[in-house]
């Protein structure tokens, strides 16, 4: 079995190796090919279509067509050999499971993007003043190397209820105090997890915002200063207004996280203590209770959530590159 196993990778790896380069320059000289038969005029017009046609094919295969079948499934029940209407969407929105989930969220989307933004400002603002400033920025934005489950593993080990294991009660009794449960006392507990998701995102707000931040025209704020201006008056008036549109690209894809958030939520509780997000319901609904028409319908609904955050960001880029 192990050999047959192995055997099947090994294939895989040449046909990713070997087969894969082939086919593409294959491709590459069938293009040039077709596009030879053509005139000049219309040749021009063909060529990018052709270069374009894998990537169309790959988007419709991979992303249209997966959306378009779970819209539809939406609407099905458990077996998928029958429409229901809107009865999965009903059910969702009359549990009580479902509504904490959806509470959760919203918790997520308004208290990640402002813990994430906020540290990440002021942390940005701070380390372009010290002189190690690239060591420290390393330093702040190393927890983004860690992947989601990774971090959610080294939380549930610093959250543990045993002082002799969990460093938070290591500290609190030590501190005299009685040890906490961190993720199972409530509503906390959602806050507590949040942390976990500040901790590995303000790095990439802080990068972003320091960019932000070596952009702006010092001769700018030194005549604030010479006018007279506090550094307090300085960031209010010129430092802060100049990063509200980096500000607000880094707030929705902070929220585009937090609206579907899972691998933390999943490792660390697993949705117990209602500490439930929507994500992790769809995963449980299709894998746990075997009911794909209503996975589909919270996915649905997380689509829809989220969409209305891409249009903003969209446009705000298109904004932007509008001005350059």
């Amino acid at each position: 079995m192990l050999d047959a196993l192995l055997e099947n990778r090994l294939l895989a790896a040449i046909a990713v190796v070997i087969v894969v380069p082939i086919v593409l320059v294959g491709y590459i000289y069938l293009v040039e090919f077709v596009v030879g038969l053509f005139r000049r005029t219309t040749a021009g017009r063909v060529r990018p279509w052709l270069w374009l046609a894998p990537a169309l094919v790959f988007l419709g295969v991979f992303l249209v067509y997966p959306t378009i079948a779970t819209i539809i499934r939406s609407f099905q029940n458990k077996t998928g050999k029958e429409f229901i209407g809107l009865e999965n969407y009903q059910w969702f929105f009359s549990q009580n499971d479902t509504l904490i989930a959806l509470r959760n969220n919203v918790l997520w989307v308004i208290f990640l993007p402002l813990l994430v933004v906020g540290l990440g400002l002021l942390v940005a603002v701070l380390v372009d003043r010290v002189k190690f400033e690239g060591l420290a920025k390393t330093v702040i934005f190393l927890p983004l190397a860690i992947s989601f489950v990774a971090a959610g593993v080294i939380w549930r080990f610093m959250y543990e209820l045993d002082p002799k294991i969990g460093t938070l009660n290591a500290i609190v009794t030590a501190a005299g105090q009685q040890p906490h449960a961190w993720l199972v006392e409530q509503p906390q507990n959602n806050l507590f997890l949040i942390i976990v998701g500040v901790w590995l995102l303000t790095g990439f707000a802080m990068v972003i915002l320091s960019a932000g931040l070596k952009g702006i025209s010092t001769e700018l704020l030194e005549a604030a200063r010479v006018d007279g201006a506090n550094e307090w008056q300085v960031f209010r008036r010129i430092v802060f207004p100049l990063l509200l549109p980096t500000i607000a690209v880094i707030g929705t894809t902070i929220i585009i996280y937090a609206l579907k958030t899972f691998d933390v939520v999943y490792t660390m509780t697993n949705g117990n203590f209602n500490t439930d997000v929507i994500a992790n319901t769809m995963y449980q609904m299709l894998f746990n209770n075997g009911q794909p028409g209503r996975s589909a319908a919270i996915a649905v609904i997380l689509f829809l959530a989220i969409v209305p955050v891409m249009i903003v960001n969209i446009r705000r880029f298109q904004e932007q590159e509008a001005v350059r």
